[in-house]
């Protein structure tokens, strides 16, 4: 065994307790860490050629790379989507790399059948029936291609071709129709071999909205004369989280044949609150779900879940033949169904989240969010020099400049909340109005923050 690795091996409950203590101060101090953070970063130092050992390189990171990483898991952090990370997540994250369990398969260990039940208690947390199965992937991206994917072999099925054998062309042109579908939508278009220019954008309902005209809809699927298509809904769109109709979007399916997924990556989230859950009725009525998990879950990256209740075509698409990694009989493993067959224990922090916190816990998180959330809009809608694009419909505020919000003015407006190091906030166009978007989804965030956010938003719109 090569010295330092024997080293390592010898005091290895010393470098987990250094690593442990160094995370414990790191984590303290996240409420106060800048939320970006700008500069030059190190010159890149060459591959060492015998290496230092676990302890030294943990002093290098420290020293050389930690002062320049973000307080993304913080709470004014309110770019994108991102939630942090509970506590109880972090920890079975750790479990996840101490114990490195393959979850591609059986593989004589329990950890697939954990993997079970955590996609068991989402399902339930989101209202879905037992028809739909899932399984963990690395994000929304990954989600919404798997069930493009499998909604793209229900084509074939109603076309009679065998698409994951003949291939996306001996399916023909294929149409996906949405109202204001991710840009997630479209690369998983891309990378179907379906292709971006398929994507078919049915007008809005009118009133500053996001979401589709269900009249609209129905037009266009009238006049496809019978030919099965893809309708991707959106349970929270980016921008203003705005939500389509998804029960009368399903009941389209009485007169119309399509395939129904449900791009739910945060917006899934509002069904754990009673005051919100209608926005997501209907949800239970889609062939697909994805909905992403470190995101409202506030659980570490990279972890999503999606849903299907094709199975059975997901299995036909995913599928691995290979004698030593089995055939997908009975209960199929884990790398029939998704595009790796390389797979981490994604559902540990979930399930160690979800065991720690509950339904309940994760309730809060959500109802707190956006409490905030129309909070900051009271509050930019108060300022002279800012104003609101949209309502603020649940997590999301959707705002610009008041007077001339050029894409220069607002960009400036961006970087100088970051270079403050109170806020970071994420750019948008809006309508054909560049703006910008400040995104509550982290389980840390308190009025305190909102108030400093806004304060920063105040002195860089002056």
């Amino acid at each position: 065994m090569h010295p330092a690795l024997a080293d390592d091996l010898s005091r290895l409950s010393e470098l987990l307790q250094s690593a442990r203590d160094y995370a414990a101060r790191e984590v303290a101090g996240l409420a106060e860490r800048p939320a970006a953070v700008s500069g030059r970063a190190p010159e890149r130092a060459p591959l060492p050629a015998e290496g230092v050992g676990g302890a030294t390189a943990l002093t290098r990171f420290a020293e050389r790379w930690a002062p320049g990483f973000s307080g993304s898991a913080g709470p004014r952090y309110l770019g994108f989507v991102t939630g942090g990370a509970t506590p109880a997540s972090v920890a079975g994250d750790w479990l996840t790399s101490a114990l490195d369990q393959n979850v591609s398969g059986a593989g004589g260990s329990w950890a697939q059948e954990l993997e079970r039940e955590t996609v068991g208690w989402l399902r339930e947390l989101f209202g879905l029936s037992e028809a739909h199965s899932g399984a963990f992937v690395t994000g929304a991206t990954v989600s919404n291609t798997i069930g493009l994917a499998v909604g793209r072999e229900w084509l074939g099925e109603r076309l009679g071709v065998d698409v994951s054998r003949a291939g996306a062309a001996a399916l023909g042109p294929v149409d996906v129709l949405s109202g204001s579908p991710h840009s997630s939508i479209t690369k998983a278009m891309s990378v179907l071999g379906i292709g971006r220019d398929r994507l078919r954008q049915v007008p809005l309902l009118s009133g500053n909205r996001e979401a589709v005209d269900v009249s609209a809809l129905e037009e266009a699927l009238a006049e496809r004369d019978g030919r099965p298509a893809v309708v991707v809904a959106n349970a929270g769109t980016v921008n203003t989280v705005d939500f389509d109709d998804l029960r009368a979007i399903a009941a389209l399916k009485e007169r119309y044949d399509f395939w129904l997924h449900v791009d739910a990556a945060f917006g899934g989230f509002a069904a754990l609150s009673p005051e919100y859950a209608s926005l997501v009725d209907g949800l239970d009525a889609a062939d697909s779900v994805c909905v992403d998990l470190h995101k409202w879950l506030n659980v570490p990256y990279d972890a999503a879940v999606q849903f299907t209740r094709r199975r059975d075509l997901q299995v036909a698409v995913f599928h691995n033949a290979s004698p030593y990694l089995g055939m997908p009989v009975g209960e199929p493993d884990f790398l029939h169904l998704t595009p790796e067959n390389s797979r981490r224990l994604r559902a540990l922090p979930a399930w160690f989240s979800l065991m720690a916190y509950g339904q309940a816990g994760h309730r809060e998180i959500v109802e707190r969010n956006v409490a905030l959330a129309r909070r900051l809009g009271e509050g930019i809608d108060a300022l002279p020099g800012l104003r609101l694009l949209a309502p603020v419909r649940l997590n999301v505020v959707c705002f610009t400049l008041a007077e001339d919000p050029t894409t220069e003015r607002v960009s400036a407006l961006a970087q100088a909340v970051a270079e403050s190091g109170e806020a970071y906030v994420t750019p948008t166009v809006y309508g054909g109005v560049p703006g910008l978007r400040a995104a509550f989804s982290n389980w840390r965030t308190t009025a305190d923050d909102t108030a400093r956010v806004l304060d920063a938003l105040a002195a860089a719109s002056r």
